[in-house]
């Protein structure tokens, strides 16, 4: 006789527990949505709008002299928004500030902890959003990258 025969218990304790870990892999595969999402989202434009008033302000002198802060589209990726904020002096990236990225819970936090510093660097030894993604942050990096790109694309504009 088969040890796992239809009416053995050895089959059922074999068969329960593969579909306890099938069902705790799904689980743990999904991540929660919450509200902060919705709140970052709302609060959002309203840097990007006064960014652009005092981006204008400042684009008085010209399109490639003087000091311009310009704010990049806010990108959503598969872990939260995205969007940066570029200074340019003289046609020159001087500053990259990431101003929404996801922090929403550990781990976020830990890894933007390390992969924001490294794509600002990045970004100011590229003078462009032609950098390399940070293993472990590769949503991050491409919303950042898009969020960079924008503001470049409106300072040429």
């Amino acid at each position: 006789m088969h040890t796992l025969r239809k009416n053995h218990p050895l089959r059922r304790i074999v068969l329960a527990s593969a579909a306890t870990v099938s069902g705790m892999v799904l689980l743990l595969s999904l991540k929660p949505h919450t509200t902060q999402d919705v709140a970052a989202s709302a609060a959002s434009p309203a840097p990007s709008t006064s960014s652009s008033t005092s981006s204008g302000t400042t684009r008085s002198s010209g399109s490639a002299t003087g000091t311009r802060t310009l704010t990049g589209d806010y990108v959503q990726t598969r872990y939260g928004p995205v969007q940066v904020r570029v200074t340019l002096k003289n046609g020159k990236l001087t500053d990259v500030t990431a101003v929404t990225y996801p922090q929403e819970n550990p781990r976020d936090q830990q890894i933007n902890s390390y992969a924001i510093p490294q794509l600002t660097s990045e970004a100011l030894t590229a003078q462009s959003a032609d950098i390399d993604t940070v293993s472990g942050a590769t949503y991050t990096s491409e919303g950042y990258r898009q969020s960079l790109q924008s503001a470049l694309d409106s300072a040429s504009r």
